[in-house]
């Protein structure tokens, strides 16, 4: 039975790859650092979009450079219904259903500037398998769960995940531009609440209010990380609201904001924005890009305003099957951050949400691209690449292992490309178990 006609049901999707419904090779073992000395040698060229003049003339007429840089206008043009993506794309037959059934679990939603960046003939493409839905969304692995990190369990009040001792997520809204397909959250987004309009704006402010309410009456709360739902595409004057409201609380030191507002709706991240953003230091935030195809002179000019406001970025990028598995992808990836004044910081093991499947990579391929690009780019290049332990547990971090053992006083290495290396360490000799030291 093909997986686009099942509600919810236990079965094993493919490994890697998204052709609908078609079963997929299991992913190859991770390449070898050898094949990968230049980075650039498997990546494929990507797809080139139109310019935008003429993409707005085919899809959109009538509308001008002067809309399409207006984020709002971005909101309102989203792509959001089959029609709408059949306008724009070639959808394979499986593509078709799958947008069928993603009305009733995490919604199609597409920016206009991200719709510009998906190849129409391609549904294998990085970028548009990301955000289109796919048949096995709707099929449920063993082990996956719709809350697979027990946030709800760790919420004292709803829209507050309090799961570290000295800081506090922040759940400010349910919207986002455009929804990624692999959402931890994707059971909370999409505006599926009952609650509508004037009341719906009454019961977040409401929301808001009990979860500042708890922060200022818990004083080992130092950090607080405004997440979602993405908090950039709230209006300027509720955001700046929230966070005077956080930095009001004596005892809260630092305040996130956790967006992918740079890579799907850049055009957000205006002057006036970033001048809001700078009156609430010390203020950071983690950026959510996937694959270097995201990075353009648009998002590019997103993270400029945001770092010029002197607003510290880092990024963190979930690993997917047939997407940024690769060291040329992610290589890629992390050294346009770079450049884009964004310092990688998480890699992360993609989540068991329910329908996740066909995204996860074996976990052993995660530390074998860090293993590729160790000595291939530098350090500040290089993020963390962690499990966020289902039920809870929080992030795990993974990291190849180039402790060999040890030989007397020495401390057996190995580098980067391979090569064996003794550190004279009898201080640490001492303590080792072998040597009835410390354990």
């Amino acid at each position: 039975m093909e997986a686009c006609r099942l509600e919810s049901v236990e079965a094993e999707p493919p490994d890697s790859g998204s052709r609908g419904c078609d079963a997929a090779p299991d992913p190859e073992e991770p390449p070898s650092l050898a094949k990968h000395a230049c980075l650039c040698t498997d990546l494929p060229d990507g797809y080139e979009p139109p310019p935008i003049e003429e993409f707005l003339a085919r899809h959109f007429p009538g509308a001008s450079l002067r809309n399409w840089r207006d984020w709002r206008w971005q909101l309102t043009h989203r792509i959001t219904s089959l029609e709408d993506a059949a306008r724009l794309l070639e959808l394979s037959d499986t593509e078709s259903r799958a947008i069928g059934l993603a009305r009733a679990t995490l919604p199609l939603a597409v920016t206009p500037y991200y719709a510009r960046l998906l190849d129409p003939h391609n549904p294998d493409q990085p970028l548009r398998r990301m955000v289109m839905p796919s048949c096995w969304e709707a099929v449920r692995a063993p082990g996956e769960a719709d809350d697979p990190l027990g946030e709800d369990h760790d919420s004292p009040t709803p829209g507050l995940v309090h799961r570290y001792p000295n800081r506090v997520l922040f759940l400010a809204t349910d919207f986002c531009s455009t929804y990624c397909r692999y959402c931890t959250r994707s059971r909370a987004v999409g505006g599926r609440e009952a609650v509508c309009g004037s009341n719906r704006a009454d019961h977040l402010r409401q929301r808001w209010q009990n979860c500042l309410d708890y922060i200022a009456a818990t004083p080992q709360i130092q950090d607080v990380l405004l997440s979602g739902g993405d908090p950039l595409t709230m209006p300027e004057e509720a955001l700046d609201w929230l966070l005077t409201r956080l930095r009001a609380i004596r005892h809260v030191e630092i305040v996130r904001i956790g967006t992918k507002v740079p890579a799907v709706l850049p055009q957000r991240v205006t002057i006036s924005l970033a001048r809001m953003l700078k009156k609430h230091h010390p203020l950071w935030a983690s950026l959510h890009f996937a694959h270097p195809d995201e990075l353009t002179e648009e998002s590019r000019l997103a993270c400029e305003r945001l770092a010029d406001a002197g607003i510290p970025l880092g990024s963190q990028t979930v690993l997917l099957a047939g997407v940024n598995d690769r060291p040329a992808a992610l290589g890629k990836l992390f050294q346009g951050l770079l450049a884009f004044r964004v310092r990688p910081y998480y890699l992360y093991q993609c989540d068991p949400i329910s329908g996740s499947a066909h995204f996860r990579t074996p976990v052993s391929r995660g530390v074998e691209i860090l293993r590729a690009l160790r000595g291939r780019l530098t350090g500040y290049a290089m993020p963390t690449f962690v499990i966020d332990a289902p039920g809870g547990g929080g992030k795990i971090p993974l990291s190849p292992d180039y402790v060999l053992g040890r030989e007397g006083d020495k401390l057996l290495l190995r580098n980067y490309a391979g090569g064996s290396y003794s550190y004279p360490d009898s201080a640490g000799a001492k303590d080792s178990p072998a040597a009835g030291g410390r354990a």
